[in-house]
């Protein structure tokens, strides 16, 4: 998911510069190298509150970026999960993560990104419909739903879970399938609570 190769900035290049490329490539986040390594990352806010009356110590254009990038900086492995980058970037309150190979800067991960994959890990990237499940949280509830859907042939492309009050777990499947509807009604004959499509008619 991540974004790579990734555009990179000197500490000794002056804001101006900065401020040039967030404008020409319409970033908001760029890494800062010191002799190839990763030392700061330098975001379209710091340049704004660095450049501005705000700032104790306002900057100018001339001045290095060293000066206004933040660090030390949050890094992710190549091979950690998205769903754990996305953990830290919402615990810290961070747009992106520098994605870090040993010593070598190989991709960045920003908030942009993380909706990406959030779309195609719920597969709405393919034609599908949705169908939302109340399951009980006991064991063999989600295999009971997919088998229901296999011996129907209905193939999913991704199943996410939630945890809800009163020992409720909501499932929402994206299903290659158009279906969906008659699924439901189906699915609502044998017992189980479908919270999402909703019967009709609609309830007011």
């Amino acid at each position: 998911m991540m974004r790579s190769p990734v555009t990179v900035i000197p500490a000794s290049a002056p804001l101006g510069e900065a401020h040039a490329i967030f404008q020409a490539r319409g970033f908001r986040h760029l890494p800062v190298v010191d002799q190839g390594r990763l030392v700061g990352v330098l975001t379209d806010r710091d340049l704004r509150f660095a450049m501005s009356t705000l700032c104790p110590t306002p900057r100018t254009a001339g001045d290095p970026v060293s000066l206004a990038m933040s660090s030390p900086v949050l890094t992710a492995d190549p091979l950690d999960p998205v769903e754990d980058a996305a953990r830290i970037m919402r615990e810290r309150k961070i747009g992106c993560l520098p994605v870090v190979d040993g010593t070598e800067l190989v991709g960045i991960l920003t908030g942009m990104d993380l909706l990406d994959a959030l779309m195609k890990l719920t597969g709405v990237t393919r034609p599908s419909s949705r169908l939302e499940v109340a399951l009980a949280d006991r064991p063999g509830e989600l295999a009971r739903l997919t088998a229901f859907l296999a011996e129907r042939h209905v193939n999913i492309h991704s199943i996410l879970t939630c945890p809800a009050p009163n020992g409720i777990v909501r499932t929402v499947l994206r299903l290659d399938s158009s279906q969906a509807r008659p699924l439901a009604e189906a699915l609502r004959a044998v017992g189980f609570q479908i919270l999402w499509p909703l019967p009709k008619p609609w309830p007011h």
